[in-house]
Order: structure tokens, then C-alpha cells, then sequence
């Protein structure tokens, strides 16, 4: 039997690119929690601790899309190490500022400008689009790096966390900001899977948001950020109010876990259903899946609720961006991706905020509650933009088969 993943490793480039990009994801996992943890360790507040990082995502976040939009007018190679440089220059700057002890407004503006650190998992899936767009391997790698996400969010907070603890408070951002250079410049030494950039057709070029098929994947994306920031808050408090808080390391564990087994698992497989029915019936698994915390009386049960619950994570997220694959245009493609990890982070954003909400006012199940709400809105927003995401896929297969003959005669 054929394997997917050694024949992913036998194309030329691959190898370098996967540890490359191993290091390169790692500061998006770090930056965010080392920030709380060092504003934390110097203030003794929550408060601003929070805010400052949540400042830092959300410009993050809202900075993308149109940076990756310049990658592709200009190239990886030529915009990279500039926005790289800047955004190392703000982080170092915002580390400093909240060394001095200095006014709040200073920190909240250079965690903004620090915002403009690039969306390095969009710029890895464009190169793997790049090697495989229109190839069954494009799954297989989207699979792939599926669970090298997950992997980083499960090693890099707690090493932001235990070198800010253990050493100093700005041990942890400082690795991230370290682990940021090394990784964009092992990447950007990988010349050999760099798109090319696509001339695009002349004529003001509109934000890929104006694609009515990504507009949806983007909100059933945000929803699913929405149900992972609610899980995040609820677990930890359902550990509190169960008086064992370290039990929320290894109940999240459980829930990267159940995403990264049926990640790999889902890599290894080929479906011939149409894409946007797979994305629609993946959602409603996922909203479904949500309800399960619910019924959680004790920190076990809750433990094989979430693994059993992050099964449908990783294949949702590989039909998601294996569908905007199709539907984005070539010459679009990284801020399209950056769109959709945009809508994912926002949505862990909202999702934290409304469970903290309905947490101090009914208790920590009911924070499981907003997943489920989330969940109800994913699956109504595909259901009614499923015909959007079928005509969206029709379009490019018919592009392709309209080329394929180009090409023949």
C-alpha cells in the first residue's frame, strides 16, 4: 500500500521546508501567552496583561491580510525579511518598554506596530499550494501541517511559560523573538518551494473577501475559533471549580491530541465526495462534537469528551484550506489563506471573551455552551452558502479543464 507521507518526503524541497517551517510557526504559538506571562510577572495584573496581547492578535490579525496581499505582488524573498526585521524591532521594543515600566499607552501602540509580524502559516501553505495545487498530495500536506500546528501550540506556550517563570519575565518573549528570526530566515533559505508570483489581470485588486465562497469559509473558520477559545477558558475553569488546576494541561492535551491522530490519519486518505459537501458534513461532526463537554461530571470524562470532540478539528481544517485552494485565485493565494487563519484567530479571541462572560455569571459548563452556539451558526452559514462554495468549485474545474485542453492543443 502506497503511503502519502513518503511520497510527500520525496519531493525535492520538502524535507528543508517541513523544518523550516517547524521553527518558523513556533513564535505565533509563543509570542501571545509570553507577552501575559512577563506583563504578569511585572505588574501583578491581569488586566493589562491580557489586553496588551490581545491588542498584539487582533492587529495581528487585521495587519495579515494585507501584508501577505504585498507578498504576493512582490514575492516571499522580497517582503519577508523587511516585515520580519520591523516587527522584531517592535516586539524588542514593547520587551523593553514593559522592562522600564513604561506608561500603558506605550505599550498598547507598540503592540500594535509588533502586530505587523507576518502570517507565517499562510506563507507556508502557499508554498505547499504552490507544490501541489491540483494534486492529491496537496491534502496529504495540508494534513501535515495540520498537525505541525497543533504540535506548536502544544510546545510553545508552555516554553514561553517555563522560560519566563524559570529564568527571567522576558525569557519567553525573547525565544519567540529569537525563534522568529532563525525561523523566517531557514525558511526564506528554502528557495526551491517559493511561489512565483502571478501577474494578476490589470485593474484595482479588491481584497479576496469580495469571493462570496471565502467569505464563508471564513466565518465557519471564525466559528470554529469561537468553539476552541470557548474550550480553552471553560477547561481551566471546570478545573478550578473541580480543585484540581493542573488538570487543565493534560484535558487540552487531550483535545490537541484527538485533532493531531485524526489529522495524520485523514492525510493517508483520498475521498472522492465533492469538497464542499466534505466541508459541510466535517462542520456539522465538529458542531455536534461540541455538545459532548457538556456532559462532563468530572475531569476524566471531560479529558475523552475533547479527545473524542478534537477528532474533527485537523480534517475540518485540512477540507477548509484544501477548499480555498481551489476557490482563490493563484495570484491571490496567501492573503486569501491569511483571511481564513485571521478568521480562526479572531474567533479564539471572541470565543474567550464570551465563555470568561457566561463563566462568572453560571459557572464553567455553561462556557462549553458557546461552542455549541458557535457550532449552530457554522453549520447555518454553510448550509446556506453551500450553493456559493458549489458554483465557486465548478468555476475552477471548469478553468482547469478549459487549460488542460489549452495545453493539448
Amino acid at each position: 500500500m502506497a503511503n502519502p507521507y513518503r511520497d510527500l518526503f520525496s519531493t525535492p524541497g520538502v524535507p528543508g521546508l517541513v523544518i523550516a517551517s517547524a521553527i518558523a510557526r513556533l513564535p505565533h504559538a509563543m509570542v501571545g501567552i509570553g507577552l501575559i506571562t512577563m506583563l504578569v510577572q511585572h505588574n501583578g495584573g491581569y488586566w493589562l496583561a491580557g489586553a496588551i496581547a490581545a491588542t498584539f492578535t487582533l492587529a495581528n490579525a487585521l495587519i495579515g491580510p494585507h501584508l501577505s496581499r504585498l507578498v504576493d505582488r512582490r514575492g516571499q524573498s522580497r517582503v519577508l525579511p523587511w516585515v520580519t526585521s520591523f516587527s522584531i524591532i517592535m516586539l524588542l521594543a514593547l520587551i523593553a518598554a514593559v522592562y522600564i515600566g513604561a506608561p500603558a499607552v506605550v505599550l498598547f501602540i507598540l503592540a500594535v506596530l509588533a502586530g505587523s509580524m507576518p502570517s507565517m502559516p499562510a506563507m507556508i501553505r502557499a508554498r505547499w499550494t504552490h507544490l501541489f495545487r491540483g494534486s492529491p498530495q496537496l491534502h496529504t500536506a495540508f494534513s501535515l501541517d495540520t498537525v505541525l500546528t497543533e504540535l506548536a501550540f502544544i510546545i510553545g506556550p508552555p516554553l514561553a511559560i517555563g522560560l519566563s517563570t524559570g529564568l527571567f519575565a522576558e525569557a519567553g518573549p525573547l525565544t519567540a523573538v529569537l525563534l522568529l528570526a532563525i525561523g523566517v530566515t531557514a525558511f526564506l533559505l528554502q528557495r526551491r518551494t517559493e511561489p512565483q508570483v502571478i501577474v494578476a489581470s490589470k485593474g484595482k485588486a479588491r481584497s479576496t473577501l469580495h469571493n462570496p465562497g471565502l467569505r464563508i469559509i471564513v466565518l465557519a473558520l471564525l466559528a470554529m475559533g469561537v468553539i476552541g477559545g470557548a474550550v480553552d477558558v471553560a477547561v481551566v475553569a471546570f478545573a478550578n471549580e473541580h480543585d484540581w488546576p493542573t488538570s487543565a494541561s493534560f484535558i487540552l492535551a487531550a483535545y490537541a491530541l484527538g485533532s493531531m491522530i485524526a489529522g495524520l490519519s485523514f492525510g493517508a486518505f483520498r475521498i472522492g465526495m465533492p469538497i464542499e459537501k466534505q466541508f459541510f458534513i466535517a462542520l456539522l461532526v465538529t458542531a455536534l462534537t461540541a455538545v459532548l463537554p457538556v456532559f462532563s461530571p468530572d475531569v476524566y470524562t471531560l479529558a475523552v469528551m475533547l479527545l473524542v470532540a478534537g477528532i474533527s478539528f485537523a480534517p475540518t481544517m485540512v477540507i477548509a484550506m484544501n477548499l480555498g485552494s481551489i476557490i482563490v485565485p493563484a495570484s491571490r493565494m496567501t492573503e486569501g489563506l491569511t483571511w481564513m487563519s485571521t478568521g480562526i484567530s479572531i474567533g479564539v479571541a471572541l470565543g474567550s471573551v464570551l465563555a470568561g462572560l457566561v463563566i462568572d455569571v453560571y459557572g464553567a459548563a455553561a462556557g462549553f455552551g458557546v461552542g455549541i452556539g458557535a457550532g449552530l451558526f457554522m453549520v447555518v452559514t454553510v448550509l446556506f452558502g453551500i450553493t456559493a462554495l458549489r458554483e465557486a468549485t465548478r468555476t475552477h474545474e471548469e478553468y482547469v479543464a478549459t487549460t488542460q485542453r489549452s495545453d493539448m492543443t
